[in-house]
């Protein structure tokens, strides 16, 4: 018995408002995860064949549209599961950080669209099969519903429920990648804690975010490589400027070497309090 969507809709919601170019559908228990037109179900990435292929081609020609020439074919894979796994988090991030509510979804029950005019990340179809919440919360008397003991074991909930996804769809995606193992869980780390430090700071709860995600990955919480590696720089007035070091590069570097991420291990503290400073302004 799948969870009723009321146990995650308050989230999703939410997470809609702040963030409306990547609307979620809750699907009922009868029907059918999407698979034709622009979507793709998770567990045909999972499976690496020709499904991944066709999500592939989208990137491919993204990149040979907006750079002029095409990229490495590791470096197309390595767009293509950042921009699933970006997303797939937050589905289950964004119900813990706001509701205390960890949703597992198998990669059957997952499926995402990013075709569609007008929307800027893409659509995702869900259906969670169970919840994890804690003791007192309402959700606990739902189909579906788990109640764990304590904040630290709902912390193991979202680690373990981010792994039972992504494992097949970084083993789907691992062949195409020149980075395999340690390399792709550190980018299903960045993931988990780029995304929900996105929404945070949207929600204008960016410091909170930090002390969830800094319990959340403390270091050795394996899969996951490494902690949330938040750290601060100072800007030229004495001002903090919070950054991270990401666990891995997302490879944008090979399109545009002048190009990188604030957070990316290629850019040294100079770059980045320049980096932090304009976009603060901006």
């Amino acid at each position: 018995m799948p969870v009723p969507p009321s146990a995650l809709a308050d989230a999703y919601t939410r997470l809609a408002e702040v963030l409306p170019g990547l609307p979620i559908t809750q699907l009922g228990a009868v029907e059918q995860v999407p698979r034709d037109g622009g979507w793709i179900a998770a567990d045909a990435l999972a499976a690496g064949g020709a499904g991944l292929d066709a999500f592939l081609a989208w990137d491919d020609a993204q990149v040979q549209r907006d750079h002029g020439h095409r990229a490495r074919p590791d470096v197309v894979a390595s767009f293509g599961l950042h921009r699933y796994a970006w997303p797939a988090c937050l589905l289950i991030t964004v119900p813990w950080f706001l509701s205390r509510r960890v949703p597992r979804f198998h990669v059957t029950d997952v499926a995402y669209d990013r075709t569609t005019p007008g929307v800027d990340i893409g659509r995702l179809a869900v259906r969670a099969h169970s919840v994890a919440c804690l003791p007192g919360d309402p959700a606990a008397a739902l189909p579906g519903a788990r109640v764990v003991a304590d904040e630290e074991a709902l912390r193991g909930e979202v680690r373990e429920a981010v792994a039972e996804h992504l494992a097949p769809v970084l083993a789907g995606f691992g062949p195409r990648m020149r980075r395999r193992g340690r390399a792709l869980w550190g980018m299903a780390t960045d993931e988990v804690v780029e995304g929900l430090w996105y929404i945070a700071e949207v929600l204008g709860e960016q410091e909170r975010a930090r002390r969830e995600l800094e319990l959340l990955l403390p270091g050795a919480t394996k899969p996951y490589v490494g902690s949330a590696a938040f750290r601060e720089l100072t800007g030229p007035d004495g001002e903090p400027l919070p950054t991270r070091d990401r666990a891995s590069c997302c490879m944008f570097y090979t399109l545009d070497p002048e190009d990188t991420c604030a957070t990316c291990p290629r850019t040294c503290d100079a770059d980045r309090v320049v980096r932090l400073l304009a976009a603060a302004a901006g």
